[in-house]
C-alpha cells in the first residue's frame, strides 16, 4: 500500500487527463459521487467513521487514476492551442534535468532557464526558445545565440501538450499512471524516447 502522500491522477468522463489530486480531494470527490470509473491499482482504502443505524464503518477505496463527471474543461487544453504555463520546475522535467548544451545531469538547484534566441536580441520568454541549461554553459553563453558562443543544441525546445504538462508536474508517476498519460502523448512527442531510455 502506498503512502498517503502518493498523487491521484483525476481525468474526465473521456479520459482525458485534467490534473494531480491528493488523497483528500480524491475522497472528497468519492464522497461527493461525482467518481465515473477508475483504473489502475488501489492506492489507499480510507476508513471513515461508524454509521449510528447499522454500526458499520465506511470505508473508501482510492485508485490511482480517477474518471470524475462534469468537467468539461478538458475540451478546451486538449485542443491544439492550448499552451501550459511556464515554469522552470516543468523546464527541467522537460528536459530530464540535462543541460541541453553540455549534455550533463544536475539538481534543479544548479539548473537555469536559458533562452535560445537572447531576450536582448528579441527573443521570447516561451517554452520553443527556452531549455535548461547548467550555470555554467548559461553564463559562458550570455547574451550570445548559441553558435556565437560555440554551443550546440542537444534537443529541440518544445511546447508540451496538456498531458505531456500533466506528466511534468507529477511528483513520482506511478507505472499505470505513466501508461495511462502515454497514451495521451502526441506519436511524435520527444518524451516517448526519453522516458524509453528510463
Amino acid at each position: 500500500m502506498h503512502p498517503l502522500n502518493q498523487q491521484v491522477l483525476r481525468t474526465d468522463v473521456a479520459g482525458m487527463p485534467l490534473e494531480w489530486i491528493d488523497f483528500q480531494d480524491a475522497v472528497r470527490i468519492y464522497h461527493l459521487g461525482q467518481v465515473a470509473y477508475t483504473c489502475g491499482e488501489l492506492l489507499y482504502r480510507v476508513h471513515g467513521g461508524h454509521s449510528a443505524i447499522t454500526g458499520l464503518r465506511s470505508v473508501i477505496e482510492v485508485n490511482s487514476i480517477i474518471a470524475t463527471h462534469g468537467d468539461s474543461g478538458a475540451l478546451f487544453r486538449s485542443r491544439t492551442a492550448y499552451v501550459p504555463p511556464l515554469s522552470n520546475p516543468a523546464l527541467f522535467a522537460r528536459d530530464g534535468h540535462l543541460c541541453l548544451y553540455c549534455g550533463s545531469r544536475f539538481l534543479s538547484r544548479d539548473l537555469s532557464r536559458d533562452h535560445v534566441t537572447p531576450l536582448s536580441k528579441g527573443g521570447t520568454d516561451s517554452w520553443n526558445n527556452v531549455v535548461t541549461a547548467c550555470k555554467r554553459c548559461n553564463n559562458h553563453k550570455a547574451g550570445m545565440a548559441p553558435e556565437q558562443a560555440g554551443l550546440a543544441l542537444l534537443a529541440v525546445p518544445f511546447v508540451p501538450t496538456h498531458a505531456e504538462y500533466i506528466y511534468l508536474q507529477g511528483r513520482r508517476v506511478l507505472v499505470d499512471q505513466m501508461q495511462f498519460l502515454l497514451a495521451h502523448f502526441p506519436r511524435t512527442s520527444p518524451l516517448h524516447k526519453r522516458l524509453s531510455a528510463y
